[in-house]
C-alpha cells in the first residue's frame, strides 16, 4: 500500500469560466472525488509533465464538453477577457 502524505489544506476563491466549471464538476462527479481533489490531481501531474488522465476518462470529458456546450482550448489559454470587458 502506498504511504499516503500528509497535507495542509486551505479555502479558496478562485474564479473560472463557466462551462469550464460545469465540466470539472461534472467529471469529479463522474469519478467520485471533490472538486478539490480533481483539481490538485490535475495541478500535480501537470507540475511533473504527466497527462492528468486515461483516454476512458478524456472520452468522458469530451463528452462533458458537448454536453455544456465547453468550445475552448489550449490556444485559448492566457487570452480570455470577461465578457464585459470586451474590447
Amino acid at each position: 500500500m502506498a504511504k499516503k502524505s500528509v497535507v495542509k489544506r486551505v479555502q479558496t476563491g478562485v474564479r473560472m469560466e463557466a462551462d469550464m466549471l460545469k465540466v470539472l464538476k461534472g467529471l469529479a462527479e463522474y469519478l467520485d472525488l471533490s472538486l478539490g481533489d480533481l483539481l490538485e490531481g490535475i495541478v500535480l501531474h501537470a507540475f511533473e509533465g504527466k497527462p492528468p488522465f486515461s483516454e476512458t476518462t478524456a472520452a468522458k470529458i469530451e463528452q462533458l464538453r458537448s454536453v455544456y456546450g465547453f468550445t475552448l482550448s489550449a490556444a485559448d489559454s492566457h487570452r480570455l477577457v470577461e465578457e464585459n470587458e470586451e474590447e
